[in-house]
């Protein structure tokens, strides 16, 4: 398998040139919050897959639901008045536990075509109101909202942009992100600074011109940028200055939906009312590939008159809606409701932020933040001055290896550790992953100790 997949197979968010040297880890059965490598070996999946695997790794009833689906409807499409009744069902759930319970819902296959969804749905939105010079989307510095054109455009991270994002465009303006740890002046509290980020934010609609500024789009908690949690207030008053600019506010719930944060949404968490909302991983517990935008009547009505106008609304997916994912999200949405996942969020968070802020006086660590299920350690050279480590260190990289050698699955998103387990995860299984992390931060140490002790016996 590993000559076989170096010959043909191209990774997503990998450098070839070290799967090509390494070769890959290859994963061939899951249990609970656990999955097994083709070694035989086994490890505590700390990032849920991708943000996503909140019910685990096998859950019996999802493949049953898909196996059941495909035998009754396997495959049909929703273009031209065409429906199933899981599509159906599946969209009066999301409404019943969205914060625009008299919306409507557009299905896609993914978090990025759902963010794209949003883009395209605000444009029209804006020309539907005769306001079609208003084109430009507010993003943020640190965001990710996806690998399409458009979603790498809207990222703020460069890894994600590089020549894949459309360069040279008036469409994308970014604001800077809510990120107190590293982009706070001195001696400049959580209050003052998130202050501050608004008066930025403000300056930046009235340079650019709220006339041409169709919409502003944002994670509430911002995932691949380094899990970065706003300060208390923060999104309100984004809100807030957004209605007075007549500005949709967009929320990516892609990794925040579903519980994560300890509310079905992330902006219900943060206390802000979106214009439209992009969700996906979690919607289906990463079993099916499914994403839908959820929109606000008041967006709805406009779209749809001008859809009308127009004779069609020129937007879709050939497997939008499609019956067995459809199903399958259902069912998992079923099966939330059942094991009371929010309630499960909310009493297991106590558990999970204790251990995890039990790392803040660590050497390496400068900063822990968490919210719900949701959690990162920054590390750092100097805990005083907050110095990073050179990039060329590939500290972070060296520490999500020495966990997996611990038996834990964790991501680095440069030096910033991300933690995100399954929400089936119990107590026991928490105190399991942190002590293992200890343990690799333990050894992480004791290398970099040994590497500048060499480097001191070089230098003399």
């Amino acid at each position: 398998m590993d000559l076989l997949d170096r010959h043909a197979h191209f990774h997503p968010q990998t450098d070839p040139k070290v799967l090509e040297r390494d070769g890959p880890i290859v994963f061939e059965r899951g249990n609970g919050v656990t999955v097994t490598d083709s070694s035989g070996r086994s490890y505590i999946e700390g990032m849920a897959s991708l943000w996503c695997a909140a019910l685990g790794f096998t859950n019996p009833r999802l493949a049953q639901t898909a196996h059941d689906q495909m035998l009754t409807l396997a495959s049909y499409h929703t273009f031209n008045r065409r429906a199933n009744p899981p599509a159906i069902e599946l969209a009066e759930k999301l409404l019943s536990i969205a914060p625009m319970s008299d919306g409507k819902v557009s299905f896609c296959n993914s978090g990025s075509e759902a963010v794209d969804t949003m883009i395209k749905l605000s444009w029209l939105y804006q020309s539907a109101r005769g306001r079609s010079r208003k084109r430009k989307i507010i993003s943020r510095h640190n965001a990710y909202h996806g690998s399409t054109v458009m979603g790498a455009t809207l990222s703020g991270l460069p890894h994600v942009r590089g020549a894949m994002a459309v360069e040279d465009n008036d469409v994308v303006i970014f604001a800077a992100a809510p990120y107190h740890y590293r982009q706070a002046q001195k001696d400049e509290t959580p209050e003052t600074f998130a202050a501050r980020m608004l008066s930025e934010l403000d300056a930046l609609i009235q340079r650019e011109g709220p006339e041409n500024i169709a919409a502003m789009i944002v994670e509430p908690v911002m995932g691949a940028g380094g899990v970065i949690i706003p300060p208390e207030g923060y999104y309100r008053n984004v809100e807030a200055l957004l209605r007075r600019h007549d500005i949709l506010l967009l929320s990516d719930e892609v990794i925040c939906g579903f519980g994560r944060t300890g509310h079905w949404f992330g902006c219900q968490t943060f206390g802000f009312r979106p214009d439209m909302m992009s969700v996906a991983k979690g919607l289906s517990s990463g079993y099916q590939p499914i994403g839908a935008t959820l929109m606000s009547r008041e967006i709805y009505q406009a779209v749809s008159e001008e859809a009308g106008r127009l004779g069609v609304f020129g937007h879709g997916f050939t497997y939008a809606g499609h019956p067995v994912t459809s199903a399958v999200a259902l069912e998992t949405l079923r099966i939330y409701d059942e094991i009371d996942l929010i309630g499960r969020v909310r009493s297991l968070s106590k558990a999970f932020l204790a251990h995890l802020h039990s790392f803040s006086d660590h050497a390496l660590i400068g900063e822990t933040r968490g919210i719900g299920m949701i959690g990162a350690l920054e590390l750092v050279a100097d805990k005083v001055s907050r110095a990073p480590f050179p990039p060329s260190r590939r500290v972070g990289a060296r520490l999500i290896e020495l966990a997996m050698e611990r038996g834990i699955i964790l991501r680095n998103l440069g030096d910033v550790i991300a933690i995100c387990p399954p929400l089936v995860i119990e107590e026991a299984e928490i105190a399991a992953l942190f002590s293992r992390l200890s343990d690799a931060l333990a050894d992480l140490q004791n290398e970099l100790l040994a590497s500048t002790s060499i480097d001191r016996e070089v230098s003399a």
